[in-house]
């Protein structure tokens, strides 16, 4: 009987898309590879002993990030990125003491990151511990906030979702047989299944006119309080004729204030929820965080983007910005106050039509194609130790795997 292969997948809390890409490649995984056995670890947990955040505030760094989200406190947020690599820097020793520790208590057959910002600590304990356990990086944003953020130059994989990404690796000297590219950021299975749905008949349920453009409204699992200012200028004006979907994931403050906030056109409110690829189905295009989860979401679902792009946006989601408009698939605002002209614009001419349609042009199932590139990556074992003929390019060896069948093959079981 074969052994059963052990993956560990990193995460952390900090935003909530680390989480969800690593379990939406931890469901894909039990399909395409039942042997594995693949455990997802809070990084953040084991840093606790040294968490500096949580002994001053006695909450954790990832919880503090999060409330920024919500509350909006984000201005000129690009300053802290050199003193939060400061503190990294400080106590990385500290670091990799925990993570040793960790990895003396595991035996993974590969360890797969899908965090930025400690992943030079996490490899150089692995090394330490666990030297023949192979390290890969999963990228889960569009591109690097460069430098040591997410691309470190040490002897490690990365799986990237753009040629931008790409490209940074290949900047730093990263050699082309440890990168891999894929067609995107990594999304729920559920993204994929989509049968068929009376929009007009989903939409009288939830309370909205079947006929009106809705905008689906979100800001990932943490919400924020430009939600109130969004569904105000769009609720409120004779100007344009739209509807709102509004989804608050945790923040409960907002969705009582959008529960209790009187608008002119219709408004459905819900909370956190595992739903929304169902309410994006029943939207004409999006409005919310300039996050890669979720424009990734809402491109996959055929939705036009409108984000905001100003001192407030997070400095590694700025060039998402300007990515949905590179790919005509949306609009970057300066402010969402000025959301009205925007959204007016938009349904008046072509610009909703000719969006949807490079929507359409972006085929991403990075969720079923990674798996097969762990496989193979474990065959090869760390870059130190894998093959050195020149003449055999990794890259070209994973890509071979992901013959267009074997993915066919791997989507068809996943939806059975």
């Amino acid at each position: 009987m074969a052994t059963k292969r052990k993956v560990d997948f990193l995460y952390f809390d900090a935003g909530g898309g680390h989480r969800s890409a690593a379990l939406a490649l931890q469901g894909v995984i039990a399909t395409q590879y039942p042997d594995w056995e693949v455990s997802l670890v809070n990084v953040q947990h084991v840093l606790d002993p040294i968490d500096v955040f949580r002994k001053v505030t006695g909450m954790r760094a990832e919880e503090i990030y999060n409330k920024m989200l919500a509350k909006g406190w984000t201005l000129e947020s690009e300053y802290l990125l050199p003193l939060m690599h400061g503190v990294i820097r400080i106590y990385h020793r500290s670091q990799v003491k925990l993570f040793k520790k960790l990895w003396s208590t595991r035996s993974p057959d590969l360890v797969v990151s899908l965090i930025p910002n400690l992943n030079r600590a996490l490899l150089q304990s692995l090394q330490s511990v666990l030297p023949r356990v192979p390290y890969v990086t999963i990228m889960t944003d569009l591109a690097d906030y460069p430098p040591h953020f997410w691309i470190e130059k040490q002897p490690q994989y990365l799986i990237c979702g753009t040629p931008r990404a790409i490209e940074q690796a290949a900047e730093i000297g990263i050699p082309d047989c440890r990168v891999s590219s894929v067609s995107g950021m990594i999304l729920r299975p559920e993204f994929y299944q989509q049968p068929p749905v009376d929009v007009r008949a989903e939409r009288i349920k939830l309370g909205l006119d079947p006929d009106t453009p809705t905008a689906l409204i979100m800001f990932g699992g943490e919400g924020s309080n430009a939600m109130k200012t969004i569904a105000k200028r769009l609720g409120n004006t004779r100007q344009v004729k739209v509807q709102m979907i509004l989804i608050c994931g945790h923040n409960k403050k907002v969705l009582r204030r959008l529960e209790e906030l009187e608008t002119r056109s219709r408004k459905f409110v819900d909370g956190f929820t595992q739903r929304i690829p169902y309410y994006m189905r029943l939207a004409d295009f999006f409005i919310g965080k300039a996050g890669p989860g979720s424009i990734s979401e809402a491109i996959c679902m055929g939705l036009p983007v409108i984000v905001e792009r100003n001192a407030w946006t997070l400095p590694q989601e700025m060039y998402n910005t300007h990515w949905v408009e590179e790919q005509g698939v949306g609009k970057a605002v300066r402010n969402f106050r000025n959301i009205q002209p925007v959204v007016r614009r938009l349904l008046a001419g072509g610009d909703l039509a000719s969006m949807k349609a490079a929507t359409a042009k972006i085929q991403n199932h990075a969720v079923f194609e990674i798996p097969a590139i762990l496989e193979r990556i474990m065959e090869l074992g760390p870059p130190a130790l894998a093959p050195t003929r020149r003449t055999v390019s990794v890259t070209k060896r994973i890509t071979s795997a992901l013959r267009p069948s074997v993915l066919s093959k791997a989507r068809k079981g996943d939806t059975q």
